[in-house]
């Protein structure tokens, strides 16, 4: 079936609103063999993996994170758990979910996962156990409940209209084997005939390095890209709840923004990095060099054709695509009068990034001074900065908190772009404390105040789009 079919993830929003996602996305006027040669990757409910482990945003803990602390209280983290899954399943009533095999699946996945815990607690408390021997897998066991619910539901739900789709349970429920992501895959689709079923797939996959572990949230990608390569589909799909647009609907306004239709993977990078993922970068890479092109729909206007994200696109016009950023970063300025001249001064520096895990998002530099611009959230920002401080005696390091606001776009080869950008900002009496744009010119980035970080996207937007 190479060739035939295509890949789609559906995200934990919209599979939260089920029945719109069946009749836009999975049914949508389909009849017949109309409905098959399609492969659904699905994430958990929306907010309930937020449970599990640990609010994404906010890092106030779920399951795990009060499991981890040695929290009692993860017991009654996880009846919250089961409450939800439970509520979400009397949403579904109503469009065909079998209330008692709903139920009774939540019931046996959770009932095991507490005696699981318990176990595992047990064990930790005899003291030749340390943490970093169990929490990892225990971090993985609660990671898979959230996708093998909505799976097992979605798969009862279109059963009961006359739909042949399959579950495709990746997370390893009580499988004690171990194989390898390509070998977990593959197993799942072995005897499957895509022109007559409809996979309905887990997007976590228990494999032996732990998908969690090496990918963390982003792994329901990582499992909708490895699908897409295995199975050597036709295209990628990524139904989300809005259109890539040229910028905020929400700050710059709906009827101002426009669809982008077209793009290239390197812009998808860009995006990533500025924690705003048309796709996980990992996870777009092997579709990239297996020339598998990824389309991002708006699940909610199943008419249109969405953004289409191409190997090889590059516009035949010089124009802006996008113009988005962030407001979590710190500036961590390093100025040392000694470093001018001084070869091999970056990297030495670059090494406590390095130790930390931290992936910087923008630099600058200059004779004397470096900064890195690195997002404030991240848990090792605090022991790098002590780390550069003690191994830089001699040097001042500053921190700062700023936003990077970026006007990126496949073709931005024009004299004037730059131009534009900063009488645009100027237009609004805002101060560019640094920028940045590489010679491939895709991506101009811009730090600024934070307090100036929504004016500047508005007044960039009304430049390069409106």
């Amino acid at each position: 079936m190479a060739g035939q079919h295509t890949v789609e993830k559906i995200g934990g929003t919209s599979m939260s609103r089920f029945g719109e996602i069946m009749e836009n996305v999975i049914l949508a006027g389909r009849q017949g063999d109309q409905l098959y040669n399609r492969i659904f990757v699905v994430s958990a409910y929306g907010g309930i993996t937020n449970l599990l482990l640990e609010n994404k945003k906010t890092g106030a803990p779920g399951v795990y994170g009060k499991f981890a602390a040695g929290h009692e209280s993860w017991r009654e983290a996880l009846d919250a758990v089961r409450a939800r899954m439970l509520e979400f399943n009397r949403s579904f009533a109503a469009i065909g979910l079998d209330q008692t095999a709903a139920d009774q699946f939540v019931h046996e996945r959770l009932d095991g996962i507490r005696d699981c815990l318990d176990d595992v607690q047990r064990i930790g408390s005899y003291g030749h156990f340390p943490k970093r021997d169990y929490l990892p897998a225990t971090r993985e066991l609660l990671s898979a409940v959230g996708e093998a619910h909505s799976a097992f539901n979605s798969v009862q739900i279109l059963r009961s209209r006359g739909v042949n789709a399959c579950l495709v349970d990746l997370t390893g429920w009580r499988d004690s084997q171990m194989h390898s992501l390509d070998q977990a895959i593959l197993a799942g689709f072995q005897d499957l005939d895509l022109a007559r079923q409809m996979p309905i797939v887990t997007g976590y996959v228990k494999y032996d390095e732990g998908i969690m572990t090496r990918f963390d949230r982003g792994y329901s990608e990582i499992t909708f890209s490895k699908v897409a390569v295995l199975t050597k589909a036709r295209e990628g799909i990524i139904h989300k709840e809005y259109h890539l647009s040229t910028g905020d609907p929400i700050l710059i306004g709906a009827s101002r923004v426009k669809v982008i239709g077209a793009t290239n993977f390197d812009i998808a990078d860009q995006l990533s990095d500025l924690d705003m993922e048309a796709i996980h970068s990992k996870a777009s890479k092997e579709m990239e060099l297996c020339d598998i092109p990824i389309r991002v729909k708006n699940a909610f206007d199943p008419a249109h054709p969405g953004t289409l994200i191409e190997r090889n696109y590059v516009s035949p016009e010089p124009r802006v695509e996008i113009i988005c950023g962030r407001d979590d970063l710190i500036a961590i300025e390093v100025h040392d009068p000694e470093m001018v001249g001084e070869v091999g001064y970056d990297l030495r520096l670059l090494e406590h990034f390095r130790q930390a895990g931290i992936s910087y998002i923008a630099k600058s530099t200059n004779a004397n001074t470096i900064t890195h611009f690195v997002p404030e959230k991240h848990a090792g920002v605090a022991g790098c900065i002590a780390s550069i401080r003690a191994a830089f005696p001699n040097a001042s390091v500053a921190t700062r908190p700023v936003a990077v606001v970026s006007v990126i776009g496949t073709n931005m080869r024009l004299p004037g772009f730059l131009s534009r950008a900063a009488n645009a900002l100027a237009s609004e009496k805002i101060n560019v404390l640094s920028l940045g744009q590489a010679m491939r010119q895709v991506n101009m980035q811009f730090i600024l105040e934070r307090s100036d970080f929504q004016t500047a996207q508005i007044a960039l937007h009304r430049e390069f789009v409106e």
